[in-house]
């Protein structure tokens, strides 16, 4: 392939998995090769090596002559990867609160993203707010300033974008109550009761993950 193909692919591969993860090409949705090329304005070859990448992701199934079709969300990965954030954001928390001025610290930080969220919420920006969702819970783990967790928690950052900006398309009206959870799972941090923090976002991720689940 030669270098202009690899840079056509590569932004083929971006432009399509940004599609995804932001739930504007929803799961079953069938992708056409010909089409997307025609849209980019790079040739057909390109197109279907950032499938083949994609595919290889689990987010699109290929279908021969037709294109590929959005792999849906599955019950199994929202399960794994409610698992996984309850085990690394609360892990993050237990650390963080062991020290007062770090939970108050956070604790601030946390309600200006909060103040932003509502702002975006009230908007019904849907990418925005998923955004937003992720800024919110990845500072939980960033302050807690645990490089390995840090690390993992970025490695789920592709399942947490598509989950969370399903969510937001599926009922707008949840909007402002995530937020208000957010706002809870903060005071939790402030209590530094980590017990409450726990149970409050797994609340929080078990009903986001069945508005995506239906």
């Amino acid at each position: 392939m030669s270098v202009d193909q690899k840079s056509s692919s590569e932004h083929a591969y971006r432009v399509t998995k940004e599609q995804i993860l932001t739930g504007q090409a929803r799961g079953g949705q069938l992708l056409s090769e010909v089409e997307t090329a025609a849209r980019l304005g790079v040739s057909r070859t390109p197109v279907h090596e950032a499938f083949l990448r994609l595919a290889a992701e689990d987010l699109l199934e290929l279908q021969p002559r037709r294109g590929a079709v959005v792999i849906p969300a599955s019950v199994q990965d929202a399960s794994d990867l409610l698992e996984m954030r309850l085990a690394l954001e609360t892990a993050a928390v237990r650390r963080v609160c062991r020290t007062p001025a770090t939970a108050e610290s956070l604790f601030d930080e946390l309600t200006e993203l909060v103040t932003r969220q509502r702002e975006v919420a009230a908007a019904r920006d849907h990418e925005r707010f998923a955004a937003a969702d992720d800024a919110f819970h990845r500072r939980i783990v960033d302050v807690a300033g645990n490089a390995i967790g840090r690390r993992f928690y970025g490695s789920l950052s592709d399942r947490q974008r598509r989950m969370m900006a399903d969510a937001a398309q599926r009922d707008s009206a949840r909007l402002a109550s995530m937020t208000d959870e957010h706002e809870h799972l903060a005071a939790a941090i402030l209590a530094r009761d980590v017990h409450a923090f726990e149970t409050a976002l797994l609340a929080h991720l078990e009903s986001t993950y069945r508005v995506v689940l239906g």
